[in-house]
C-alpha cells in the first residue's frame, strides 16, 4: 500500500508519483550493500593502522542519513532549480578545488583533500556531477541560440577542471569528468571529425601521462607485465573472488580485509566477492547497470535537451566510475584508487553520489506539458 493516493496535491504526494520509484529501490539496495560491507571491511582495516575498530563505520552511518536526506531533497527539485543550485555550486567547488592545491592535506604524493572541521574533502568528488549539469546547460542553450558561445565557454570551464584535477595529480577523476564531458559533447551534435579529433587528443594525453607521472607509468607496466613490480593487493583481490565462490564465506568472514589496505575503499568489491560471493557481486553489478539503463531510458523520453544532456553526463559518471573501480578489483584494468559509489567507504564520495544521483531522479521525474522544461 502506497503512502500516498493519486489524488494527493501535496508536494511529498506529487514527488511520489513523479519520481522513478524502481530507480530509488535500486538506490536504496546500494547504500544498503555499502552499509553491511562497511561494517564488514572497516574494522580490521581501522585496528591494523591504530584506531578505534568502529572509526570507519560510525563515519559511514553518521554520513548516510546525510546522504539519504540529500536525495530525497534534490529529487524533488524542478529542473531549473537544478541547474541554478548546479552552477552555483560549481563555482564554489572551483575554488575549493584551487584550495586544495594550496592548503591541501598531502597523502602518498597527491594533493587531493582539504581539511575542514576534522573532516577530509576532496572537492573533485563535487565538481563532477556539477560540471555536468553546467556542460549540459551550456550545450542545450547553444543549441537553441547558434550566437552563444556555449560550447566555447564549457571548453574553457572542461580545460580549467582537468588542469586542477591533473595538478593534484588524480588521472583517475580527469578520465571521468572528460568521459562525461566528451558524451555530453556527442550527444549535443559534435561533428565526427571532430569526434574522432577528442578521441586522438584523449588517447595522446594517457600516452602522455605514462611519460611524465611515475605512478601511472608504474600502474601500467605492471598490469601489462605483473613481474615488473609489486602486485601484491590486485593479487590479493583475485585470490578473495576465488576463496568466495559462488556463495561467499558469509558476512564478516572474509580474510582479505586482514591484509589489504584499502579492503573498505578501493578494493571493497573484493571483499563483496570473497564474503557474499558470486551471485552477490553480479547482483551489485546489475544494480549498478539498472541504474544507468534506467535513467537513460527516461531521458531518451524527454524533449529537453538539457534534461537528456545532464541526465546522460550524470549517469556516464556514475558508471564510468564504478567500472574503474570495479575493473580494477578484477585486474581488467591498471589498478586505480576510486571508490565503488554507495558501496567503498569515502564521506566525500558518498555525499557527491548523492548529489548526482538526486538531481539525476529530479530531472527524469514525470512532469506533464511545458513542466518538463521548467
Amino acid at each position: 500500500m502506497t503512502p500516498f493516493t493519486r489524488a494527493d496535491t501535496s508536494i511529498l504526494g506529487q514527488w511520489w508519483w513523479t519520481v522513478d520509484r524502481w530507480s530509488l529501490a535500486a538506490i536504496a539496495a546500494l547504500m544498503a550493500f555499502g552499509a553491511l560491507l562497511a561494517a564488514a571491511s572497516s574494522p580490521a582495516v581501522a585496528e591494523r593502522i591504530g584506531l578505534d575498530e568502529f572509526y570507519f563505520i560510525k563515519r559511514h552511518f553518521m554520513l548516510l542519513p546525510v546522504a539519504i536526506a540529500m536525495i530525497l531533497a534534490v529529487s524533488a527539485m524542478t529542473p531549473t532549480q537544478v541547474r541554478r543550485m548546479a552552477v552555483i555550486a560549481f563555482l564554489g567547488c572551483l575554488v575549493l578545488l584551487a584550495a586544495t592545491l594550496l592548503f591541501g592535506t598531502e597523502i602518498k604524493g597527491a594533493r587531493r583533500w582539504l581539511s575542514i572541521a576534522g573532516f577530509s574533502l576532496q572537492a573533485t568528488e563535487f565538481v563532477k556531477p556539477m560540471f555536468a549539469v553546467v556542460a549540459a546547460w551550456l550545450f542545450s542553450e547553444a543549441a537553441h541560440d547558434p550566437r552563444f558561445p556555449g560550447r566555447l565557454i564549457c571548453t574553457g570551464l572542461f580545460a580549467a577542471v582537468i588542469a586542477l584535477v591533473i595538478a593534484q595529480p588524480d588521472l583517475g577523476q580527469a578520465v571521468v569528468i572528460t568521459s562525461v564531458w566528451m558524451a555530453q559533447f556527442f550527444l549535443a551534435g559534435l561533428p565526427m571529425w571532430l569526434v574522432a579529433g577528442l578521441v586522438v587528443l584523449g588517447v595522446s594525453g594517457l600516452i602522455g601521462s605514462y611519460f611524465t607521472l611515475s605512478h601511472v607509468a608504474s600502474r601500467i607496466d605492471r598490469f601489462i607485465d605483473p613481474k615488473s613490480g609489486d602486485t601484491y593487493q590486485i593479487e590479493r583481490s583475485i585470490e578473495a573472488f576465488s576463496s568466495g565462490g559462488l556463495f561467499g564465506r558469509g558476512p564478516g568472514e572474509g580474510q582479505v580485509k586482514q591484509v589489504l589496505p584499502d579492503a573498505h575503499a578501493d578494493f571493497v568489491f573484493a571483499v563483496a566477492g570473497e564474503e557474499l560471493g558470486l551471485f552477490v557481486a553480479l547482483f551489485i553489478v546489475t544494480l549498478f547497470a539498472f541504474i544507468v539503463l534506467r535513467g537513460m531510458t527516461r531521458a531518451m523520453s524527454e524533449q529537453n535537451l538539457f534534461i537528456l544532456l545532464a541526465v546522460a553526463g550524470l549517469l556516464v559518471q556514475f558508471g564510468v566510475q564504478a567500472l574503474i573501480n570495479m575493473g580494477s578489483s578484477l585486474q581488467l584494468i591498471p589498478t586505480k584508487g576510486m571508490t565503488l559509489p554507495f558501496i567503498s567507504y569515502g564521506g566525500s564520495s558518498l555525499l557527491g553520489v548523492a548529489l548526482g544521483l538526486g538531481m539525476t531522479l529530479a530531472l527524469t521525474r514525470r512532469r506533464l506539458g511545458s513542466g518538463a522544461s521548467k
